[in-house]
């Protein structure tokens, strides 16, 4: 169902936002790596791609390779991603972010600035505590017209909108925070005073770029004392509906939020939809669109936000990096590669990393994928359905004949106890989104003619392996010294989560040693299983004991590309 954002309309509700891949050069001119993330997304039927935040000043620069629109000289490639996003029919637009006091020195050139003098702790690969400048009337006045310079430039380039970012702990939201913004001035004081700027910005924006749909993102809660409530935040949104705002994208969360900033990019223990509230009572309140975001990747919970009113759009964000199809596929009612909430794009990317998935080894690498060759014409046995088994057997299945043979009765193999630990790469685990993601890729497998036989050991039952021309090891790890059935006693009773056994379970050198030095891989062992005249592949923890990353990696790599691992632009 097409939706309208001011002057433009869009083919459906679903929104890319904006998510820093750290796909730009050094400089941050576009790349054909970034073209080809944002194209794949627009590929799969998103209605709007958000082109990740970009300063419109250099000082407002918060991360290494960051795109920039600061400059003309940026023009050229931004022209060339627009018309590359619009030639999949997708709308396009880009962020206009301002880091304030969330940079330093060393990412932007310049000394940072903000509302107040006052320490921001950054992560940029590294923790640092900055004391910004206090931005005087003067310099308040430039990063204005910055703005709207800035909004010009995306006008000029082709975009179709712009989405003004005042979330999140950067340069408006600090503006609009009271912990964060202790001016005395007509900028600091009332919230009237508070969101002087943000709104000013929001007009000379809306006058540089009359063609443009013009989006405001706000926090519907800043989730910390001297934050922005939500009380707030409902002022702050009608104040810019009222100054030109198209549409209404709420999202919630501060780098100072209680427990954590984590919140932000709520992880897998957090609830789903975490933020609809915000942005349903927030709709009730303003007369334009509201976006939706935080969760939202169920497609039935996400249909129902847009069906039931509680929003206008839906954005999706990790939900498009798991499986950039995802609207497609929703409209076909096919199953979905669903996101786990394991945040490990988000952590890679602050820790200096390329934007990438855990359960999709392609995002942030379509260049790099884009000669796949998976095997055609073959039967095809999977030994094994946990992530790397069903990955492998789900990108094969539409060339091949592929059946899956598991020893247990039912798919997920670690996965079904990974939910139980404390931790899941770096997040609280939680199982249901990893159940949830086994299950839809058992989906997957099944409607594309998969046939799934389970409670079937190969080891005692070799000829299960006849009549295969390809045989795939997906059988994981065993535990070393008779540990598997202390391990799987700690997770199954929760113990695992027990105060002293928690801690010790998530020391990282333990940790490390659990994956690693306590697991044997186990694909050696059933090599010999194969006929000679076989083709044999081993993925997984079968090839090697680690983490699920490289475990689903291998997967990939050996379907999509024979085993060959592409360049890593990480």
């Amino acid at each position: 169902m097409p939706g309208r954002i001011g002057p433009v309309e869009v083919r459906n509700r679903i929104v890319l936002p904006s998510m820093t891949t750290r796909a730009a050069d050094g400089e941050g001119f576009v790349t054909e790596d970034a073209i080809a993330y944002y194209v794949a997304r627009a590929r799969g039927g998103a209605g709007l791609i958000t082109v990740e935040m970009a300063a419109p000043e250099k000082v407002g620069r918060h991360r290494r390779r960051e795109l920039g629109i600061y400059d003309d000289r940026f023009l050229p490639g931004l022209k060339r991603l627009v018309e590359a996003i619009h030639g999949q029919g997708a709308g396009a637009a880009i962020q206009l972010g301002h880091g304030g006091g969330h940079t330093r020195i060393d990412i932007c050139g310049e000394e940072p600035i903000a509302p107040s003098a006052i320490p921001h702790p950054v992560f940029e690969v590294t923790m640092e505590t900055v004391v910004p400048k206090e931005m005087s009337r003067e310099r308040i006045d430039q990063t204005t017209a910055a703005f709207a310079a800035a909004a010009e430039r995306a006008q000029k380039a082709g975009f179709d909108c712009v989405e003004i970012h005042a979330a999140h702990g950067y340069l408006l939201s600090q503006f609009l925070c009271a912990a964060e913004n202790v001016r005395t001035d007509a900028y600091g004081g009332s919230l009237e005073n508070r969101a002087r700027f943000p709104l000013e910005v929001l007009r000379a924006v809306r006058r540089a770029a009359p063609d443009l749909g013009v989006i405001f993102r706000l926090n519907g809660e800043d989730f910390f004392d001297g934050g922005m409530p939500f009380a707030e935040a409902v002022d702050v949104a009608r104040w810019a509906a009222g100054n030109g705002a198209d549409a209404l994208h709420v999202s919630a969360g501060h780098y100072r939020s209680q427990p954590s900033a984590a919140v932000m990019i709520p992880p897998m223990a957090m609830p789903e939809a975490l933020f609809l509230d915000f942005a349903s009572r927030i709709k009730a309140e303003v007369g334009v669109p509201v976006i939706a975001v935080g969760r939202l990747g169920d497609p039935a919970r996400a249909m129902a936000a847009i069906d039931d009113g509680h929003a206008d759009f839906v954005a999706l964000g990790r939900s498009l990096l798991a499986d950039p199809d995802w609207p497609d596929k929703v409209r076909r009612g096919r199953a979905v590669r669903r996101c786990i909430a394991c945040n490990s794009c988000v952590d890679g990317m602050r820790a200096g990393e390329r934007l990438h998935c855990l359960v999709n080894p392609v995002a942030g690498r379509e260049r790099a994928f884009a000669d796949a060759a998976p095997p055609s014409g073959e039967r095809i046995a999977v030994i094994g359905a946990g992530p790397a088994g069903l990955s492998y057997a789900s990108l094969v299945a539409d060339r091949n004949r592929v059946t899956v043979l598991e020893r247990a009765d039912a798919a997920g193999g670690a996965f079904r106890l990974a939910g139980k630990a404390p931790l899941f790469q770096e997040v609280e685990a939680d199982e249901a989104p990893l159940l949830t993601y086994v299950r839809e890729l058992e989906r997957a497998c099944r409607e594309q003619g998969v046939e799934l036989r389970y409670g079937v050991d190969v080891r005692s039952l070799p000829e299960s392996l006849e009549n295969f021309d390809r045989v795939v090891i997906a059988t994981g790890a065993t535990w070393r010294f008779g540990l598997g059935p202390v391990v799987r006693w700690l997770l199954e009773r929760g113990a695992a989560r027990h105060r002293l056994i928690r801690r010790l379970l998530c020391s990282p050198a333990l940790r490390d040693w659990i994956y690693h030095g306590a697991r044997r891989a186990t694909g050696r062992d059933l090599m010999d299983l194969a006929h000679p005249e076989q083709k044999v592949a081993v993925i997984g923890d079968a090839l090697r004991a680690g983490k699920s990353a490289p475990a689903i990696s291998s997967a990939f790599e050996q379907a999509l590309l024979g085993g060959h691992p592409p360049a890593h632009p990480r």
